[in-house]
């Protein structure tokens, strides 16, 4: 079994999928108004309307965290900082992690992270 994709439900698709293009710098592939996805080489971020799972409740996650791997954790709240709501400044964790963590407009965790050397 392989985990392929993660997908966040959202009332605004476009404005989610935006902003997600902005952070990983891939740009999406909008199969229709409803349904976008980010397709990086380890895994699928699918962004989906309400329309498409009506038992999704968007703008309600508390507890997952949407995590990417970078070359320079730094560089990349360099570059972000002004355009996202800043959690966590770029930290390196107990287990040696470099981690920056912030949130998406829907209020999801995002956490860009660099293993230890």
């Amino acid at each position: 079994m392989n985990l392929t994709s993660i997908r966040i439900i959202t009332a605004d698709v476009d404005r989610l999928t935006t902003f997600y293009e902005r952070v990983t710098g891939i740009p999406a592939r909008r199969h229709t108004p409803d349904f976008a996805e980010i397709v990086t080489p380890g895994a699928t971020l699918a962004i989906g309307s309400v329309r498409t799972v009506g038992a999704a409740a968007p703008a309600a996650n508390r507890t997952a965290i949407v995590e990417f791997r970078v070359d320079d954790v730094d560089a990349e709240f360099a570059r972000l900082r002004d355009v996202i709501d800043l959690v966590q400044e770029p930290t390196t964790m107990p287990w040696g992690n470099r981690s920056l963590l912030f949130r998406d407009p829907d209020g999801t965790l995002v956490n860009l992270f660099k293993l230890p050397a």
